[in-house]
């Protein structure tokens, strides 16, 4: 390994992580021919072989995978060293897409986002706020806030925790109608509806509560206008837990009920593996959004 050309490490890395000449080549600015030579220098160097045809992919070959690993190893010993040479070992600067629901993104993310600032300055972070589930793939944003589990080969999930949502009324609404507990409770009182299509009224009465559209008072399928209404007295609405209880006036009722419980899944393509820029915020969102609090409560 004596005088190893640190460009041909660059081309078996790259062609290890891509599994295709083509695509390591677009990586590294190279032409294919080009990054083809580096390749085959770089095992007529080490004297084994790295990586086998299958059809138009490069697949590594049992030695390749044995050597994987010592190389990324070099080539991240190398990166750090370039960088700790131009004293820019710890900077880390550009934009970030974050893409959430409109709640995640009013309610869970501003305090996360002020931590990172606090810590990268050169980090900033454009949160876009949407109930859609972004196209990661299309570069729509560059890390997305999912409850469900993308199902896109090409793309990176964590799942970050099990959340919990309960239902809440107003303290205004509660002295008027005082403070149900069971579904039973619930059959006669108001609730803020979602849609008007039907859906929201099937889900409540698969949950236990035997309701129909004349109890809902006023609709709006956008959650932050919906937490709105419920705080201003309209009517009984379900929230996530961690941002029901740093909402000053609202009270939770129909406590019987079992909570509503779904993921938060966290999501980025693979470029997460080399931008660092997008793995610092990946990271910090993971561990904003691990256990539910926010970063005033730490």
């Amino acid at each position: 390994m004596d005088n190893l050309d640190w460009n041909q490490l660059k081309a078996f890395l790259e062609t290890a992580e891509t599994g295709s000449l083509s695509a390591a080549a677009r990586k590294l600015g190279l032409t294919q021919p080009t990054l083809s030579r580096q390749v085959a220098a770089i095992e007529q160097h080490m004297g084994v072989t790295l990586f086998e045809r299958v059809g138009k992919a490069m697949a590594l070959t049992p030695t390749g995978l044995d050597l994987l690993e010592h190389a990324r190893a070099m080539g991240a010993a190398a990166e750090a060293l370039g960088l700790a040479a131009t004293g820019r070992s710890e900077a880390v600067g550009g934009v970030v897409s974050v893409s959430a629901s409109d709640a995640v993104a009013a309610y869970l993310l501003p305090p996360i986002v002020q931590r990172l600032r606090a810590q990268e300055p050169g980090i900033a972070v454009e949160v876009i706020s949407s109930n859609a589930l972004s196209d990661l793939l299309r570069r729509e944003a560059d890390i997305a806030i999912r409850h469900v589990k993308p199902e896109q080969p090409d793309l990176i999930a964590r799942l970050v925790r099990e959340a919990t949502a309960y239902f809440y009324a107003s303290e205004g609404w509660v002295k008027t109608y005082g403070h149900p507990r069971t579904a039973q409770d619930a059959i006669q009182v108001p609730f803020v509806g979602s849609d008007r299509a039907g859906r929201y009224l099937e889900y409540l009465r698969q949950y236990g509560l035997h309701l129909s559209e004349d109890n809902f008072s006023c609709y709006s399928d956008h959650t932050v206008a919906h937490w709105a209404l419920v705080c201003q007295g309209m009517g009984i609405g379900a929230m996530m837990d961690n941002i029901a209880r740093h909402t000053p006036g609202v009270v939770r009722v129909l406590e019987d009920l079992p909570p509503v419980r779904f993921p938060i899944w966290l999501v980025s393509h693979r470029e997460l593996r080399t931008s660092r820029r997008i793995r610092v915020v990946f990271e910090a969102l993971a561990e904003g959004l691990s256990n539910g609090e926010s970063q005033d409560e730490r």
